[in-house]
């Protein structure tokens, strides 16, 4: 299976040992460059290195370069290929986005792309006023809503699908679902913000952005970092199986997201805009 490594343990139960083989999900490096043309002469920059599992590179780089408001839409992406020349001896860790002739790379906000590779992330309002100005969609609103009775099937629909996490345990994923609870994509990853960068990536080159009639499943926690991600895509409704972070909170409220956490047995949190969670009126019988 794609993304799952054998390797030998000593399995330990009890005072007994014994021989046997592990499943562990691979990580390995992903560096990704942006191919553009400047005043004429193309130009070739190294933007990120990502710890990822491999598999839907492409969409990765992709939804990497969208959410952090590099590139616009899908229109501005010619190809996305691996290095096969220049990377003759990495050409599989080496992934090269190539942008139309006449798109122009938004990269002023590249450190802010590197510091979230640091301990704290994307880190206070200086990041959220960033993505207010980068984001196609954050001012984009509905009136959607959807019944506590779908969040409540959401985590059992995405355990079921999710192959390599039954193989190793060891990944985490992003779901995207429909208001009726019907599963749409799903992208695992050992990182988080790379499960989801992959999902935004297929989202995008499937041209189903906004995301704005959707709902944006989180296997873990919820970070500052993947409501933003979800900020960019027009993502109204995050639900996540672990908890938020206060700074998620606070971007949530900032941009309207409904945000919920400890999604799991039936039970679950409204942190933001609880309005577009419909709860059943139980009453009282005599």
């Amino acid at each position: 299976m794609s993304g799952i490594k054998k390797v030998a343990v000593t399995k330990i139960n009890d005072a007994e040992g014994a021989e046997t083989f592990d499943a562990l999900a691979i990580e390995e490096p992903l560096e990704i460059r942006l191919v553009y043309t400047v005043n004429g002469e193309p130009t070739t920059r190294n933007v990120s290195v990502t710890m990822r599992t491999p598999g839907n590179d492409a969409e990765l780089a992709a939804g990497f370069l969208f959410t952090e408001g590099i590139v616009k839409n899908a229109d501005q992406i010619a190809e996305v290929d691996y290095c096969f020349i220049a990377c003759a001896e990495n050409k599989e860790n080496v992934i090269q986005v190539k942008l139309r002739d006449g798109a122009v790379p938004d990269l002023k906000n590249t450190e802010r792309n590197f510091y979230t590779t640091s301990s704290c992330g994307v880190c206070g309002k200086g990041s959220i006023n960033a993505i207010r100005t980068v984001g196609n969609f954050v001012q984009e609103d509905n009136d959607i809503a959807v019944d506590s009775s779908v969040l409540h099937h959401l985590p059992a629909i995405l355990r079921a699908k999710q192959a390599v996490f039954e193989e190793t345990g060891g990944l985490h994923a992003s779901a995207l679902f429909n208001l009726d609870g019907e599963l749409l994509l799903l992208r695992e990853d050992v990182g988080r913000h790379n499960a989801l960068d992959k999902l935004v990536g297929a989202a995008l080159q499937q041209s189903l952005l906004p995301l704005n009639n959707h709902i944006l499943l989180l296997s873990g926690r919820a970070s500052f970092e993947l409501v933003q991600k979800a900020v960019m895509a027009g993502i109204r409704i995050v639900a996540a199986v672990g908890a938020p972070s206060s700074l998620a909170v606070e971007l949530a409220a900032e941009f309207d997201i409904t945000l919920t956490g400890f999604l799991r047995n039936r039970r679950f949190n409204i942190y933001t805009a609880a309005r577009r969670i419909l709860i059943p009126i139980h009453e009282n019988s005599h």
